[in-house]
């Protein structure tokens, strides 16, 4: 169905960013054969970040199962793993012995630090990588410590959605060269790249680094969140003129009060305005009466809201499927649509036909104990 339809992925099971990028992948429409730990228990249906494909069981630790692997590589066009720099070519399964199978193969690796430099071999998590990039320092109230934005910088946007687009650029420049590489895609690197638009706002001497004090990280009395009376939150964020225009009328304010508005010197007072006017209704109020205008304000929906708004509704945003609720394919297409496969299912035996094993390779493989 979707656009990559055709096309054949690996991917060697893993956590976070790894089955993530495989997801994506999977629900644009490549084929992505997830290659578990023998005897590995088969996923839950609600861990939906395995949809959309297939899975075999192989023992890594027999040269048996290493030999299948290099043939399933063989007849793929693409591979994601998500180990630390090294564990791979230990297996013989690194990019020199998968490229001399398939010079075509398009190699992905996923990692925190990167395949070189001085953190390479350490552990971390994504609110290390957010660390040294000057992103988690920059996020939060002024006065207090920097908040983790879950993990979406380091784990998601900067590490499976950069590995995939990686991972897409290297499979169009195949079909021109005839040439696999390796895609190297680590997290600090793509938590680094996001905040490119906030460097450039430092550059220009519009970003400060005292947390807490600039126009998009909450300080702004027009670009935060409020409090209403049932407790709740509202997000408010007309940073153009024109649409604080739209905030002023709507609240009963005069626009014309606030030519300075721009101004860190004016946002106090601002803001304590907007503080009072907002807890004096409930959020859902709030969101009826700027229902529809261009004043850029939304309630703040928590996870069991969020795929119940009208909008999200009407767009298919989310999905569930079979009592369980997640976020559908994105972005989308106006030929080859994106969907969203099933839950992970083991299939070790009918993908390895598919790959060409004969029904004869297969027993030799299940009676070598290899899957």
């Amino acid at each position: 169905m979707g656009p990559l339809k055709g096309l054949r992925v690996l991917e060697f099971a893993g956590i976070g960013p790894g089955p993530f990028c495989g997801m994506v992948l999977a629900d644009l429409g490549a084929e992505v054969i997830r290659l578990e730990r023998k005897g590995a228990a088969p996923p839950a249906a609600e861990d939906f970040v395995l949809r959309g494909r297939r899975s075999i069981g192989l023992d890594l630790k027999s040269p048996v199962a290493i030999e299948a692997a290099l043939r399933l590589v063989s007849t793929a066009d693409a591979l994601i793993e998500g180990f630390r720099p090294g564990v791979m070519e230990r297996l013989g399964l690194g990019p020199d012995a998968c490229l001399a199978r398939n010079p075509r193969l398009v190699y992905g690796r996923m990692t925190g630090w990167g395949q070189e430099g001085p953190l390479a071999q350490t552990a971390g998590h994504d609110i290390d990588y957010i660390a040294l990039t000057g992103a988690l320092h920059s996020i939060g109230r002024a006065g207090e410590r920097p908040v983790p934005p879950l993990n979406l910088v380091g784990d998601y946007g900067g590490g499976g959605m950069l590995l995939a687009l990686g991972l897409l650029a290297a499979l169009l420049e195949a079909k021109s060269s005839g040439r696999g590489q390796v895609v190297d895609a680590a997290m600090v690197d793509g938590a680094a790249l996001l905040m490119a638009p906030i460097y450039a706002a430092k550059a220009r001497g519009l970003w400060s680094n005292e947390r807490g004090t600039n126009r998009l990280d909450g300080a702004a009395p027009w670009y935060d969140t409020y409090e209403c009376a049932d407790g709740r939150s509202i997000a408010v964020g007309p940073i153009e003129p024109q649409f604080f225009a739209v905030m002023c009328e709507k609240l009963g304010l005069d626009a014309t009060r606030f030519p300075d508005r721009m101004s860190p010197e004016a946002w106090p007072a601002l803001k304590g305005e907007l503080i009072a006017i907002f807890r004096s209704r409930t959020r859902d109020d709030w969101a009826a009466l700027f229902e529809g205008t261009d004043a850029c304000i939304a309630p703040v929906l928590d996870m069991d809201e969020a795929p119940a708004h009208p909008h999200n509704r009407a767009r298919g945003t989310f999905l569930n499927r079979d009592g369980v609720v997640q976020p559908g394919p994105a972005p989308r297409f106006s030929r080859t649509p994106a969907e969203a496969g099933p839950p992970a299912e083991p299939a070790t035996e009918a993908v390895l036909a598919e790959c060409g094993f004969s029904a004869a390779e297969i027993a030799a493989l299940r009676n070598a104990d290899a899957i």
